[in-house]
């Protein structure tokens, strides 16, 4: 059976209004025409949609399960033109991506700039913070998708493997720890930490850990990134806790070694996560796409 978008949208319309003249307003499109297209449409359906009456237009039963579709198929007609205006550059869209300090500066940006190169018309509003907030941030709709530590409980919500990433000690070569092979953190909290700044999510973790341990961390220097951190330690400045892919990469070009943690928190397993696919919007599912093939 034939029909096109037009006898959709005004079908709806009556069906709201209850008025065949106040639907045609709406369009807008004559009293005549309207009566003419809802006519036609009804033959082609083989039953009548609505009742007429003296104060108006009643859906019939058939009428309400017609109604139930229609707006399905117009809610997805919506969502193609919102698509096709924003590959036509027409319309920005504004992505927001909750997530953990070592995502954030080691793994997602690899994945993030083929995304957005790919993507044009995305703006994309990335913020960090610790897991545990990374999930609250989701589940209470401030941020559409989040990358978090897999190891904390996360009910309520949709989660994807993305990456594994361990945390490592960063020394000089020259450092008492170098010879090591692994170490636990409370054989590292007797010598000076170069950190980054305090309100960062990492760093917060790791102070939090130093705590725990009745051993404050003693903070010799707070450098801004990773990349900073790795010049401080091979100029002997203190020692550093660094996800291991930015020590690797220190390590490649400084006089530093990296030396592995033993305990269990020392490896992360990251996570992407969502309240629900269905609600996630077409760039959304797009950016899990590339963030779970990573």
């Amino acid at each position: 059976m034939h029909f096109d978008l037009p006898d959709l949208r005004l079908f709806a319309a009556i069906a709201v209004t209850g008025s065949l003249s106040k639907a045609a307003a709406t369009i807008p499109v004559a009293v005549s025409a309207a009566s003419t297209r809802l006519r036609l449409f009804e033959s082609r359906c083989g039953f009548a949609l609505f009742v007429r009456k003296a104060d108006g237009m009643q859906l019939t039963p058939a009428g309400r399960l017609v109604l139930e579709a229609a707006r399905g198929v117009l809610g997805e007609a919506q969502k193609l033109q919102d698509t096709l205006k924003e590959l036509a550059g027409q319309r920005r869209i504004t992505l927001h991506l909750a997530a953990s300090t070592v995502s954030n500066s080691t793994l997602l940006p690899a994945v993030l700039g083929p995304f957005l190169a790919d993507y044009p018309e995305v703006d994309l509003q990335l913020v960090e913070h610790k897991s545990i907030d990374v999930l609250r941030v989701v589940l209470a709709g401030e941020c559409e998708l989040g990358v978090y530590d897999g190891n904390l409980i996360d009910e309520g919500i949709v989660s994807l493997p993305f990456r594994n990433e361990r945390l490592v000690m960063l020394v000089p070569v020259d450092h008492p720890l170098a010879g090591r092979e692994q170490l636990r953190l409370v054989d590292a909290l007797g010598y000076p930490f170069v950190c980054l700044p305090a309100e960062r999510a990492m760093q917060r973790f790791v102070e939090e850990l130093a705590m725990n341990l009745a051993m404050p961390l003693k903070v010799r220097v707070r450098a801004p990134s990773f990349e900073a951190i790795a010049q401080l330690v091979a100029q002997r400045a203190g020692i550093a806790m660094l996800p291991e892919t930015a020590a690797v990469r220190a390590e490649q070009e400084l006089a530093v070694r990296r030396v592995m943690l033993e305990e269990r928190w020392a490896t992360l397993e990251l996570r992407i996560c969502f309240r629900d696919w269905e609600r996630l919007s077409s760039h959304g599912r797009q950016l899990v796409s590339y963030l779970s093939t990573a």
